[in-house]
């Protein structure tokens, strides 16, 4: 993999030239529409990069978008890749060692979760502090890649502290309604039943999704500072529990993105 990170690096500093990402950007389930704000100065398909993994959802667009965002270049996933799309971890993190390699020094990441926390209410943020691992295999596993980071990564702080700090205060500023708290990752792509949402809390679990842990991995592995966050997009409530179509989800998340929108470009501009 390590070989083909490279190689697939390699061609795109070709087709970039002098263009040289700072920030990386994971744009999750119906939350792409920060693209529209981003200064485009080029853009790739997926299926146009060599050994690139393509998105198999029809709500996300699959393009790899270079670019300025708040005087900061970016180079954005729009579109990001699942364990239950039938990828392996190696797969779904093949990009975060890609734009590792192309220079970027921190880490975005967004993405659409069900709320487990009765405080937690769908269409607020909740700042990522910490996760819980649900996922059935690590993206680390096999035979380390000395050269990308250490055998036994130290995951003690996966989500940067300043990172999370300038991020609920700007939200304070903005008056955006965001919370902090713990996301676990899940393999999907079913939602929870009654139970798994009550297991879920019970484990210290505040919002539930099916992604960004991997990611968080392998960028911890490479020593890439992280900051992540979640769309709250539906409850998880197991004493008054609905039903909850994927329509409804992507709907959620667009009328919460302008929100989200506004903490990652104040961020970029802070940083």
């Amino acid at each position: 993999m390590s070989d083909n990170s490279e190689r697939t690096a390699a061609f795109l500093q070709k087709k970039i030239g002098d263009f040289k990402p700072e920030i990386g950007i994971v744009l999750g389930t119906g939350l792409g529409a920060l693209v529209n704000d981003i200064e485009i100065a080029f853009q790739f398909p997926y299926a146009n990069i060599p050994d690139f993994p393509i998105s198999t959802l029809e709500f996300h667009s699959g393009k790899l978008i270079f670019g300025t965002l708040a005087g900061k270049k970016v180079v954005a996933m729009q579109g990001r890749l699942h364990y239950y799309e039938g990828y392996d971890m190696k797969r779904i993190t093949f990009p975060i060692r890609v734009m590792k390699l192309l220079g970027i020094a921190y880490l975005f990441v967004s993405n659409a979760s069900g709320s487990l926390n009765p405080d937690f209410k769908k269409g607020s943020l909740m700042v990522i502090a910490d996760h819980i691992n649900k996922q059935p295999d690590n993206p680390l596993r096999g035979r380390n890649e000395d050269h990308f980071g250490p055998r036994f990564p130290d995951m003690s702080e996966p989500y940067h502290p300043k990172l999370r700090s300038m991020a609920l205060e700007i939200a304070k500023q903005k008056g955006v309604t965001c919370h902090e708290g713990v996301y676990v990752s899940v393999a999907g792509p079913n939602l929870e039943t009654k139970a798994e949402y009550k297991y879920l809390r019970l484990i210290g679990g505040d919002a539930v999704g099916m992604s960004t842990v991997p990611e968080v991995i392998v960028a911890n592995h490479m020593g890439l500072p992280v900051f992540a966050i979640s769309v709250l997009t539906d409850e998880g409530f197991p004493e008054n529990l609905h039903p909850v179509s994927l329509e409804e989800i992507i709907q959620t998340a667009a009328k919460a993105e302008p929100n989200l929108t506004v903490i990652f470009k104040e961020m970029l501009s802070r940083l």
